[in-house]
């Protein structure tokens, strides 16, 4: 053997072990009881809720446990660190993104469900702007966030108006990103979700695009790496009766849960109380019936060649609070 094939040899061992040993690692902090860590992003309001009123802290620490909570900026990266084994539990997530986690080989379960909200995620375009249906798009710019709820929305609306998603020129970005290239006019339509969706309306009076309701009902969903699901199912259930709670709350105390909420988000409590009125924060258990869109979800990606292979949606675990 010489010295070049026991250096590329040496390295294999080393990066064989060094997989066991992550591996092992991931578990070990799945596992563990002494921290929950939670991830979320901004536009996850009863998770917000729950962060801002320091609702789980004390009902968690009666069970010697401590909560940690990660930001993410959009669904995706929040899921692939869920499964790393970065944290234990994802707050809610639009209906597209378990779909590219489960096509990455993600090891998560199913936790809970939010009931459609249809009208809290919108293509919008300028005030000015010259587009005014879905048809108008072909060859435009669109700005979108990958693998949102938003991203099967206009691949849905587009198959509606007898286009696919290689009739636009896509631009991902960012909520954040995406508010900027629309107001800069870097992009001609933008699709995103709430409470950017309301601020946007308001604060820059974008144009909301004609579509028809049932194009994309829009659920989200909360989920937990597998590995914890099984090891902890009272810390599950006790977050789910919480966030049940704190959705109820949201609907029947508009007025202060969009102060909350603005407070947590920069916008003006009328712009959150506007955009708490799209969601149904109707947090519900998730059930294989209830899945049914995930898979056409799966297949809609699948079709634009956006998703590397074909996923069987039903085959995730589902936890029963």
């Amino acid at each position: 053997m010489n010295h070049f094939q026991f250096t590329v040899t040496r390295r294999r061992v080393l990066a064989c072990v060094a997989a066991v040993l992550s591996s092992a690692s991931v578990v070990a902090q799945t596992t563990e009881r002494g921290v929950l860590r939670i991830g979320y992003q901004k536009s996850s309001a009863l998770i917000m809720v729950l962060k801002a009123k320091r609702t789980l802290e004390p009902l968690l620490a009666a069970k010697g446990i401590k909560v940690s909570w990660h930001e993410f900026s959009t669904g995706l990266p929040l899921l692939e660190a869920l499964n790393l084994g970065n944290i234990d539990f994802s707050a809610d997530v639009a209906d597209t993104v378990p779909v590219f986690a489960q096509a990455a080989g993600a090891q998560i379960t199913y936790v809970a469900q939010e009931a459609p909200s249809p009208t809290a995620q919108a293509i919008v375009v300028r005030a000015d702007s010259a587009i005014r249906q879905v048809s108008d798009l072909k060859g435009k710019k669109v700005g979108v966030a990958k693998a949102a709820g938003a991203h099967y929305l206009l691949i849905a609306a587009l198959e509606k108006a007898g286009l696919s998603f290689k009739d636009i020129e896509p631009v991902y970005l960012s909520p954040a990103d995406g508010r900027a290239a629309f107001e800069k006019g870097a992009i001609d339509a933008w699709v995103v979700w709430d409470p950017f969706l309301s601020a946007v309306k308001v604060q820059s009076q974008a144009r909301v695009l004609p579509v028809a309701r049932d194009t994309a009902s829009y659920q989200r969903y909360y989920l937990a790496a597998d590995a914890y699901a099984k090891a902890n199912s009272d810390v599950l259930r006790l977050i789910y009766q919480e966030l049940q709670k704190a959705g109820l709350w949201v609907k029947k105390s508009p007025k202060e849960s969009a102060a909350l909420l603005a407070g947590v988000w920069g916008l003006e409590p009328s712009i959150v109380e506007q955009a708490n009125t799209h969601r149904s924060y109707e947090v519900r258990a998730v059930t294989p019936v209830g899945l049914a869109e995930q898979q056409k979800i799966a297949d809609a990606f699948l079709a634009e060649k956006l998703l590397p292979k074909r996923v069987d949606t039903q085959a995730l675990a589902i936890f029963k609070p």
